[in-house]
């Protein structure tokens, strides 16, 4: 007995493999996963706390979410992104947006179908993709990983059914333009395709970038599906708890997706994400100062490897990706980085980067002295590595 062609067919997820190696080798600090340092707001631990004094707070919810969460998603997405959720639209709560992404993807195309991510892609939406027995067609950003609208246009036959943009994205951390972003929306709209937008880092932004919610357009309700998450801002990530805002006319199909895989999102974790909108942005951006210097930091002690690697100076969420001059394979250098040097990164194959050696190095979950030893070892691996 083996398992099905399908789940043969998607790539193993890479953050696992990389976890298992960081065991098994005491001592190594992780540069790998997608992650705050900070704790969640004081607010959510309270408001979770405060769950479970009654026998109905263990029933089964409200498939979209606790109304009370939905008005204050309501109110946030109003004041925080612009996005006025009239009756054309509602607004799902999921367990994270990972979930959202695949409860859509399922609402809105059929086997065979395509769907345009972009490259570097976010490996759990080419998972997802894969998994709806759709197809992801893949279109290269430019040097800066910023996006080539005539190759996205070009893309495009009568199978695609979305286009998906992650702004400020993972893995480059590069920041959409906003007028690109808001081409692409625009290109939906004329080709009567969805644009999925996943905005999980939308704070975390540095210097001159701002973050841009293409659901903002007067023009987008009818096509645009925008993906939010507490996971990063607001460092809930193990409660799983995000949110989407679709177009009314998939309320049916999403609410089916949503009742036959988890029936209604965790209701405790609803409670943290009420007193996390309690704290609000000002949270998180009381941290952003912090991370910034790390970033810069990192880029700073990058240039110490001179030609041998090239990195933009990515403006947003909290990730640098490396390429590499060398022949040697990614999960290779990952392999023996965490084995001879205690430093682990992502290897850019989990991203759709096959063609040279890319790293995606991950600097929100550590403080500032354990990135600077982080790092050092890093970079003195790597030019290790690379010299022999």
């Amino acid at each position: 007995m083996t398992d099905s062609k399908r789940m043969q067919a998607v790539q193993s997820p890479v953050i696992p493999h990389v976890a298992a190696l960081i065991r098994d080798n005491p001592g190594t600090i992780s540069l790998g996963q997608g992650v705050v340092h900070y704790p969640p707001p004081p607010q959510a631990i309270e408001e979770a706390t405060r769950f479970g004094n009654t026998v109905a707070e263990h029933h089964y919810q409200a498939a979209r979410g606790l109304p009370e969460l939905q008005e204050a998603l309501r109110q946030k997405l109003a004041s925080e992104n612009q996005i006025e959720v009239d009756d054309e639209q509602f607004i799902m709560v999921t367990a994270g947006s990972n979930m959202g992404f695949y409860h859509a993807l399922l609402a809105v195309a059929d086997p065979g179908d395509e769907v345009i991510i972009m490259s570097p892609f976010y490996f759990n939406h080419e998972m997802a993709i894969g998994m709806a027995n759709c197809r992801a067609v893949l279109v290269d950003t430019d040097a800066d990983y910023q996006l080539d609208l005539d190759a996205i246009a070009a893309a495009i036959t009568p199978r695609t059914r979305a286009i998906v943009t992650i702004s400020p994205n993972n893995p480059s951390g590069a920041v959409y333009r906003p007028n690109d972003l808001a081409a692409i929306n625009r290109l939906c709209g004329e080709r009567q395709l969805y644009h999925f937008v996943d905005e999980a880092y939308e704070y975390f932004t540095y210097g001159e970038a701002r973050h841009f919610s293409p659901g903002s357009l007067p023009e987008s309700r009818a096509h645009t599906i925008s993906l939010f998450s507490f996971s990063k801002a607001y460092s809930l990530a193990s409660w799983r708890v995000g949110y989407l805002v679709a177009p009314r006319h998939l309320l049916s199909s999403l609410e089916k997706a949503q009742d036959t895989v988890i029936i209604c999102p965790p209701v405790i974790s609803q409670r943290a994400a009420l007193g996390a909108l309690t704290a609000g942005p000002a949270y998180c951006r009381g941290f952003l100062d912090d991370i910034d210097e790390i970033r810069q930091l990192c880029l700073e002690r990058l240039t110490q490897l001179g030609d041998l690697a090239q990195v933009p100076a990515a403006e947003g969420a909290f990730y640098l990706l490396v390429r590499l001059q060398t022949d040697l394979d990614a999960m290779r250098v990952v392999t023996r980085l965490v084995r001879e040097h205690k430093v682990a990164v992502i290897p850019g194959n989990a991203f759709g980067l096959n063609d040279a050696c890319y790293l995606r190095i991950a600097y929100g979950a550590l403080r500032q002295e354990d990135v600077v030893v982080g790092m050092d070892r890093l970079v003195g691996g790597l030019a290790q590595i690379l010299a022999a």
